[in-house]
């Protein structure tokens, strides 16, 4: 087989997708094709990441929602399924800082922990279950993990966003155990530093030149997940973008 073959992903839903690394997604699966579902909490700018995608000429629908929420997932998934048929692939996109300026794990409230917890790990749990069954039935699908550095490397303030992230990757490394053979692919995907909202949120003194645009790195990503040789990367994989796309330890 010609590994730089092409495959197809005919439905996405990507959360977080109003702005940032989520619309710059959303633009490049449409691009292709892809019929995407975008979900993010704030009602105008999702109205306009829709409208921008249709500009260019892609389908795109939204849903506002908070993956945070327990009660909206089985909406999620159910109208995600109504706009564009089943899900083929789900990107866990969306994730919270906490409270900024950041800091110290120690001076961070529970509840405050328990938030980030929720709307980083639990939330995306919860969508994989609502999607999963489906892909498994079907014998294909694919789930993309968002993560960070920050879930492999011990960065003071950083505490709760990056426990989360790292229990997703966790989690996606169980999954992929526990999915094995159904045809359904778990993949971990770590961006980088992004000229991002967030990352301004987080940073606000970083430079921007250092930082990357997030529609490079999703053009990357989407170049990853369509390209046929990415079906044969072991399930459950943390995959790292830099230059290009490398497979971490």
């Amino acid at each position: 087989m010609n590994t730089n073959e092409e495959r197809k992903i005919s439905t996405a839903l990507v959360t977080g997708g109003s702005r940032g690394l989520g619309l710059a997604l959303g633009l490049e699966l449409a691009k292709t094709g892809t019929r995407v579902v975008l979900v993010a909490r704030e009602a105008e700018p999702l109205h306009r990441a829709v409208a921008r995608i249709r500009d260019e000429g892609g389908e795109a629908h939204g849903i506002s929602a908070d993956v945070a929420d327990p009660q909206t997932v089985h909406s999620i998934a159910g109208q995600a399924a109504a706009l564009v048929g089943p899900i083929d692939l789900l990107v866990n996109n969306a994730s919270t800082l906490g409270p900024v300026p950041l800091r110290l794990l120690l001076d961070t409230d529970c509840e405050d922990f328990s938030r980030v917890l929720e709307a980083n790990l639990v939330g995306p749990f919860r969508l994989i279950k609502a999607l999963a069954g489906s892909m498994v039935l079907r014998g294909s699908g694919s789930i993309v993990n968002i993560t960070s550095d920050a879930s492999v490397e011990a960065y003071s303030h950083w505490g709760a966003y990056a426990v989360s992230k790292a229990a997703l990757d966790h989690l996606g490394r169980i999954l992929a155990v526990e999915m094995e053979g159904t045809g359904v692919q778990v993949l971990t995907i770590d961006p980088g530093e992004m000229n991002t909202r967030m990352h301004a949120d987080a940073m606000p003194e970083a430079d921007l030149e250092e930082l990357a645009d997030p529609r490079h790195v999703a053009a990357r990503i989407v170049s990853l997940l369509l390209t046929e040789s990415t079906a044969r990367i072991r399930s459950g994989t943390r995959l790292q973008v830099r230059a290009g796309i490398g497979v971490t330890s």
